[in-house]
């Protein structure tokens, strides 16, 4: 089927491709980057639809399998996995004595590690610490996504780095008195 005549059958669909769309993000902008997904892989694929058939159905199976993936791998991305030790839980007896003043001076300790970080790192860190979602945070200042993930993780890993080092080095003190 050539292009041309693809688009002639294809184009009285786009008014119920997009409603689709909506239904299944309901997001317009993600709607309307399904649609173009959708559009895409249905004229790029556009040999392997058979004429004679329902091309509403094998467009609307375009899409809602794009969406199913899409919904895959961001699900995937935002899986987390725990791998630290609980054993404090199982020893622990059934009264427990919170020492809240050594909880202070490590909190302490942080939030002057955290001022010590740029502010293009710090800034969208304590955002995304105090609930903001990266999206929320990238539209704020008009920087991309990846941008503001990428600081985040940058941000991450310097304090993680000045965690390691002040407390290797208090260990060490210990060790050797």
């Amino acid at each position: 089927m050539t292009q041309s005549a693809f688009y002639h059958q294809f184009e009285p669909l786009t008014k119920l491709l997009k409603g689709f769309a909506y239904t299944l993000t309901k997001n317009m902008d993600e709607a309307k980057d399904l649609y173009q997904e959708t559009a895409f892989k249905a004229f790029s694929n556009r040999e392997k639809y058979r004429p004679d058939t329902n091309l509403k159905a094998w467009l609307m199976t375009i899409m809602k399998n794009i969406f199913i993936n899409n919904y895959r791998k961001k699900k995937k991305q935002n899986t987390l996995i725990d791998t630290t030790d609980n054993n404090h839980y199982i020893d622990a007896g059934s009264q427990v004595i919170r020492n809240e003043g050594e909880g202070n001076i490590i909190m302490a300790e942080l939030v002057s590690m955290i001022e010590e970080l740029e502010d293009e790192l710090k800034v969208p860190f304590l955002m995304h610490y105090q609930g903001f979602k990266y999206q929320e945070i990238a539209d704020k200042y008009e920087i991309p996504l990846g941008t503001i993930k990428s600081r985040i993780f940058f941000a991450r890993a310097a304090l993680k780095d000045k965690i390691n080092k002040r407390y290797q080095a208090k260990s060490s003190h210990a060790i050797a008195s």
